[in-house]
């Protein structure tokens, strides 16, 4: 199954996530299908930045977002 999660980045202390198209199997930081964005919470308010075309047509092709994923979906204006 391929899902719509977050991969962190960024050093210690200072997160950086990517919103990435993976199989479901594959570890956190493992190999993907996608990057279709970023979302940094250090920043405030924190920054969002989503390809939603792309958001839309993973998800028409059955991917699964995760519930932190849906969220930062409604905030991008999915």
């Amino acid at each position: 199954m391929v899902k719509i999660r977050l991969t962190r980045k960024g050093a210690k202390k200072r997160p950086f996530y990517r919103v990435i198209v993976a199989e479901s199997s594959v570890r956190r930081d493992g190999p993907f299908l996608e990057i279709i964005g970023t979302y940094d919470p250090m920043k405030d308010p924190s920054e969002v930045k989503i390809d939603t075309d792309r958001a839309k047509y993973w998800i028409g092709c059955g991917a699964q977002p995760t519930s932190v994923v849906k969220k930062l979906l409604k905030i991008s204006g999915m």
